[in-house]
């Protein structure tokens, strides 16, 4: 069993990254409610016509629809990822901000897309940029996108702070 020992300071410094995975996973289902409560499937509202709709859409496979009807992989997958985040970004902590913030989106993410494959065994997609054809997403979608970007850029920043401090 995994112990963690940490001061109240510590606790708080973690926390608000929790706080923001939790708004981001409300914000994702209250979303995708609307979308499901108010359009019908296949339905499309251009906000900018011939660049970006609020298209609803249903995905049961992964990014790009790949995989599709793989339901019990994706939750499989997905509960130890969300694990492995929870656990990372416990030990994180507010030391790396970057890090952290971009964990925090990839959990919220994670669990937005994770509660529509497990009650329903398919994502509720909407954002569509229809100028570029790219495939319909949602909130979580661009958190997990924006989460690992940010992931990214603080491992490249901690890259080049090692080898700058090598170099000394």
């Amino acid at each position: 069993m995994l112990k963690f020992r940490c001061t109240k300071g510590m606790e708080d410094s973690y926390l608000r990254y929790y706080f923001l995975a939790f708004f981001v996973l409300i914000l994702d289902q209250v979303t995708k409610w609307l979308v499901v409560k108010y359009m019908e499937l296949g339905e499309s509202i251009p906000l900018w016509k011939d660049v970006f709709h609020l298209t609803s859409h249903r995905n049961a496979g992964a990014a790009f629809g790949i995989l599709q009807n793989q339901r019990w992989f994706f939750i499989g997958v997905t509960l130890f990822i969300v694990v492995g985040l929870i656990v990372y970004l416990r030990r994180t902590g507010s030391g790396q901000p970057i890090l952290s913030i971009g964990l925090g989106l990839v959990l919220g993410g994670a669990f937005g897309n994770f509660i529509d494959r497990f009650l329903f065994g398919e994502v509720v997609d909407f954002l569509h940029f229809v100028l570029i054809n790219f495939p319909i997403f949602n909130v979580a979608d661009s958190a997990i996108t924006v989460g690992v970007g940010l992931i990214i850029l603080d491992t490249l920043f901690d890259m080049k702070k090692t080898k700058k401090e090598e170099n000394i």
